[in-house]
């Protein structure tokens, strides 16, 4: 057992194996989520199974401070956001929430939520959405800050915002019809429904569905493919990808030869076509 501190949070340690993946649990004052290692991992997971993950100020408040410390962890490749129990990952804001008013001088819930959902958005390191079942409203809009989505047979998403009166602020009305299309985000957005996770996937939200018994097994089995890849590639292609979005073809092109110029000066450049030429595997540093 180690012990160390950060942020002033005190943080516990345990080393333990299961089913084959070497587990560290990160026992810190976090209430409403745990975050611990799995191998090259980071998982955080919503820990409010009987109001069905639904995110409160202060889960998102410890959501973001787990977000750093899995980007500052030199051994995590990618960070993974779940739920707890079978029900849902997150079924989106504790109105309660929303409608409280804050302290003097302290953010509100649509702050909180903001800043934490674009810090999920802006990480630098490959982020996953495992769904392990219904995910709505705020639900849908941290996986749409997600790199990629595996999602469990059970799982059903959507917006629902509409059916409470309520307007999308993370991302569903803004960022839905560009992962799967105006009209179809239309449809979800005005009609309030949710569907499967396999029509998620034709639709291309979702890059997986695999039975629920199988969703952290599917889910490692990614994360540690994304280990055996320079971490520095990974970043770089994560920026240009995210930055062509909003840019127009030229000027994504001139971004992606700027980075390549610029990355032919790394060591895992050089170290990578080492290693295919001495028919080796490559050891990429991230530099």
């Amino acid at each position: 057992m180690e012990a160390w501190k950060a942020d002033n949070l005190a943080t516990t340690i345990h080393h333990a194996p299961q089913g084959g993946v070497h587990i560290h649990t990160f026992m810190t004052d976090y209430t409403e989520i745990r975050y611990e290692t799995r191998a090259a991992g980071a998982w955080v997971t919503l820990e409010r199974p009987r109001e069905l993950n639904a995110l409160t100020g202060s889960m998102l408040d410890e959501m973001a401070h787990a977000i750093d410390a899995a980007e500052a962890d030199r051994n995590v490749s990618a960070l993974v956001i779940t739920g707890s129990g079978e029900k849902a990952f997150c079924v989106g804001a504790d109105l309660t929430q929303v409608l409280a008013s804050p302290s003097a001088g302290e953010p509100d819930f649509l702050d909180r939520a903001s800043r934490t959902i674009g810090r999920l958005r802006g990480c630098p390191k490959p982020t996953i959405a495992a769904v392990n079942g219904l995910a709505l409203a705020g639900g849908l809009e941290l996986i749409l800050a997600c790199d990629l989505v595996i999602a469990a047979d059970r799982a059903r998403l959507g917006d629902a915002h509409v059916n409470f009166g309520v307007f999308p602020g993370g991302g569903g009305a803004a960022l839905l019809p560009k992962r799967i299309g105006a009209n179809r985000a239309k449809y979800l957005l005005f009609s309030g429904e949710s569907v499967s996770a396999a029509e998620m996937m034709a639709m291309g939200l979702v890059n997986q569905v695999v039975p629920a018994t199988e969703l952290v097994g599917a889910v490692d089995a990614l994360v540690a493919k994304l280990a055996q890849k320079s971490p520095l590639v990974l970043r770089r292609m994560k920026e240009v990808a995210d930055a062509a979005l909003d840019q127009p073809r030229e000027a994504a092109l001139r971004h992606e030869l700027a980075t390549l110029r610029e990355h032919m000066r790394s060591h895992d450049f050089r170290e990578g076509l080492a290693a295919f030429s001495d028919k080796r595997k490559p050891q990429f540093e991230g530099r």
